[in-house]
């Protein structure tokens, strides 16, 4: 079993998606933003508003080294986790990169709840599509480190599990 690491912007449905293709693989399944939670013992919205962004990356940095020393895990990673290049090569040294995607219209949809989302909150500024478009260029170069990529704008979690299942199945090779 090889460890997949779910990567992709807020609202792609890495945590859905990631449970249920752990389950499909017989491995564990972890998220990292839950992790930094039960590690601190707030929300990760907490964390960012008592102690600002540079600490929560921190944190990031310090559960992925330590999470990467298990092995037959799917991993759902922050939005932001990857735009750290120590966090991408570990990750990346570690398992497949699986980035998922989805249009900005449905990641609108599916991230309308405010609140939940310190960084994209705090950039909306009345326009939150804009600060969609905005954070997902200035990440798109460390999305387009992964090995592989599903847009699950249209596609059902177990739709994309399924995706996710039959490229591991054909090898799942990994860009190196």
């Amino acid at each position: 079993m090889t460890n997949v690491v779910l990567m992709g912007f807020m609202g792609t449905g890495k945590s859905s998606t990631g449970k249920m293709l752990a389950g499909r693989l017989g491995c564990a399944f972890l998220d990292l933003d839950h992790y930094i939670e039960h590690q601190e013992g707030k929300t990760v919205s907490e964390i960012f508003a008592d102690k600002g962004e540079d600490h929560f990356r921190g944190l990031e940095r310090r559960a992925v080294r330590e999470i990467t020393v298990r092995q037959n895990l799917v991993l759902a990673t922050g939005g932001g986790t990857v735009k750290d290049e120590e966090n991408r090569r570990i990750l990346q040294a570690w398992g497949v990169m699986v980035c998922l995607t989805a249009k900005a219209e449905v990641i609108l949809a599916r991230t309308s709840c405010r609140g939940e989302r310190p960084i994209l909150d705090a950039m909306e500024k009345g326009d939150r599509r804009q600060a969609i478009e905005t954070l997902l260029r200035s990440r798109a170069g460390a999305y387009g480190k992964a090995d592989y990529f599903v847009d699950t704008s249209e596609l059902s979690p177990l739709q994309v599990v399924d995706e996710i299942a039959h490229y591991l199945r054909r090898g799942g090779n990994r860009r190196g």
